[in-house]
């Protein structure tokens, strides 16, 4: 239904609007200074040969034209030449923690300083059931994280909760 209204909308009295914006007269070249006019109308009826010559074409030109390639490229920044020169160092990996048998990308391997979408729902689950336990060292500790990263994680993400509040009203439908 929306479609149709933005359509007809977008099509209403196309033709008219189409014949209008045609029969705009074109734009014309900005208009020369009035010296510069008459000098010129000077000069062209001083020496004819001047519009000849202009719009005479040079075959020598056009074919030195066609002989010419330009291959151009971009400079190299210094920041790029800088990294470009030293090589990166092999990323440590760890496996996964865990026996997940979800086979989302199928990781074999994750980066050091890195988890998983699983993991991070493991560690969360563990720290709000067991916050004595799964603390946030032995988090950081044993996924090879950074303290304030755990620290930040365990602070801003929470998993979800489901809570049943007792119904004071006798005509609710009782939970079985």
């Amino acid at each position: 239904m929306g479609g149709w209204v933005t359509r007809a909308i977008r099509n209403f009295n196309i033709e008219n609007r189409a014949e209008r914006e045609i029969s705009k007269m074109k734009p014309t070249l900005a208009p020369k200074h009035g010296s510069t006019k008459n000098l010129l109308r000077e000069e062209m009826s001083r020496h004819p040969e001047i519009k000849r010559e202009i719009a005479r074409r040079d075959d020598k030109l056009l074919s030195l034209l066609k002989n010419i390639y330009v291959d151009s490229r971009d400079p190299v920044s210094s920041v790029q030449a800088k990294d470009g020169g030293t090589r990166q160092e092999p990323k440590e990996f760890r496996l996964p923690k865990g026996h997940h048998h979800v086979d989302m990308v199928n990781i074999t391997n994750i980066p050091k300083g890195k988890i998983s979408i699983v993991e991070a729902l493991t560690l969360l689950n563990n720290h709000k059931l067991y916050p004595d336990t799964w603390t946030a060292e032995k988090i950081a500790q044993e996924y090879h994280l950074e303290l304030k990263d755990v620290n930040s994680l365990l602070r801003y993400f929470v998993t979800f909760e489901v809570k049943i509040f007792p119904s004071g009203d006798k005509k609710a439908i009782q939970p079985k």
